[in-house]
């Protein structure tokens, strides 16, 4: 993070996300933020309070996206959530709290991956050693041998079995290492993974039951393992993992876990002006309001029990989003407002914005369609007058039918290349080129027809 400055972030950012300047720059501070709060001294660095951002724009113009690579680049623990999905307390739904609970999970998952890669090549040595001793299991007496092995008189002339047996074993390695033994099939004690199914009907708030419960019973009956046969390198990859969990110390895992989760975690809540309460309904609106209130003391700061251990919500970043077509961030209750002091609105992207989509981004439309054919030996060419009736074509259905951003570009384009793709396995034509007028043939009927447009594109 020392090195991620704000300008960087949002140069990061450039390489996915088209446009929405402001909405980088909002992020790239907040994130910036973090880091100058860890150097502060320790009785300030507790009253800094993160700043937290309310997108405000349509679908399909980078909200989540903006989000999600923020996380990647502070490699942060991530959840993406809806916020209709949460119902007061009460009332059959989820219940806030689980949020915290699987970013911890998730947290936990993230750390773990990142300690198997640090003593991966340690636990390939160990693997390495128990797929040679199932291919040439040495002896009993060859056993002994080995544990005397350090009282022999060095420089002997007379080989002994031990030390054939280690020769043989060294020229087995070699061929291991060559690939000239993957065809070989050993067999192998696994654990069985497969467990009794156990389903818990609950309400709000302890829909981990289910989970917990699996936990418990899993500690008090033995572990079933089962024998499998399988490739070596198969073989390989199953023993490196079981001797890299050996080598990780879960509980330095937990605990770094939940310090991650309270220091750097980042929850994205969608759909937030789905929750806000609306004057113009009639009737009791219980999973609105009633939302924002349970929502409230977790992103004020409170803590969560997890099944790791207590979580203190109190830094961790709160990024909401939503479309507030029919409401607005003053909806909300002036507590929830107070919590998300920074605004920031994402424009609607037209023709210009659609062109770059398709062609500057690393995850560009166009590149990812050419990659995919080119796996049918078809070359794809999109000449310039094609990308820009595409872009056009987006945004004029956007604008007569619902405005859904740049996600009308994935439609478009599945329509567009549905033949070749449909077509590719058995196709001769080895290089294909997309202009104005093969986009023109294939979509302006749809097009200029509104009422098939609609489910069409």
């Amino acid at each position: 993070m020392e090195q991620l400055t704000p300008k960087q972030i949002v140069k990061e950012l450039d390489k996915y996300i088209i446009g929405q300047h402001k909405a980088k720059r909002s992020v790239a501070t907040a994130l910036r933020n973090r880091w100058r709060r860890q150097q502060l001294p320790p009785e300030l660095k507790d009253e800094v309070a993160p700043k937290n951002i309310i997108m405000i724009g349509p679908t399909g113009v980078g909200k989540t996206e903006i989000a999600r690579r923020l996380a990647s680049l502070a490699r942060s623990p991530f959840l993406k959530v809806e916020a209709t999905k949460f119902t007061e307390v009460g009332y059959v739904g989820r219940d806030v709290e689980s949020m915290i609970r699987d970013l911890t999970e998730l947290a936990r998952n993230m750390i773990h991956q990142e300690k198997t890669e640090e003593v991966k090549e340690k636990a390939r040595v160990m693997a390495e050693e128990r797929v040679l001793d199932l291919l040439i299991p040495p002896t009993p007496a060859q056993q002994r041998e080995f544990s005397l092995d350090d009282e022999k008189e060095e420089g002997s002339p007379v080989e002994t079995p031990l030390d054939s047996y280690q020769t043989t074993r060294e020229k087995f390695r070699k061929y291991l290492r060559e690939g000239r033994l993957d065809h070989r099939q050993v067999e192998l004690e696994v654990a069985d993974r497969s467990s009794p199914m156990i389903e818990v009907i609950s309400g709000a708030g302890v829909e981990d039951i289910d989970i917990n419960l699996k936990d418990m019973l899993g500690n008090i009956f033995p572990q079933r393992t089962k024998r499998r046969k399988v490739d070596l390198p198969e073989a390989l990859e199953i023993l490196t993992a079981e001797e890299a969990d050996k080598l990780v110390d879960m509980d330095k895992v937990t605990k770094e876990a939940l310090e991650r989760v309270e220091q750097s975690g980042i929850i994205f809540l969608d759909e937030l002006d789905k929750i806000t309460g609306r004057e113009t309904v009639a009737g009791p609106d219980v999973s609105r309001e009633g939302v924002q209130r349970d929502l409230l003391p977790i992103v004020e700061g409170s803590t969560v029990g997890t099944k790791y251990g207590m979580v203190k919500t109190d830094h961790i970043l709160f990024i909401a989003a939503g479309a507030f077509h029919a409401s607005k961030p003053s909806d909300l209750i002036p507590e929830m407002q107070g919590r998300f002091p920074i605004r920031v609105e994402l424009g609607s992207l037209g023709k210009a914005e659609f062109i770059k989509i398709l062609t500057e981004p690393q995850n560009a439309l166009i590149k990812q369609y050419k990659a995919l054919l080119e796996t049918e030996n078809i070359r794809l060419n999109f000449t310039e007058d094609s990308m820009e009736e595409i872009a056009s074509l987006a945004e004029s259905v956007n604008e007569r039918t619902e405005n859904i951003g740049a996600r009308r570009l994935h439609t478009i384009m599945e329509k567009l290349l549905d033949d070749i793709s449909y077509e590719a396995p058995e196709s001769e034509e080895v290089e294909i080129t997309i202009d104005a007028a093969y986009v023109r043939e294939k979509l302006a009927d749809i097009a200029k027809d509104e009422d098939l447009s609609r489910y069409i594109l």
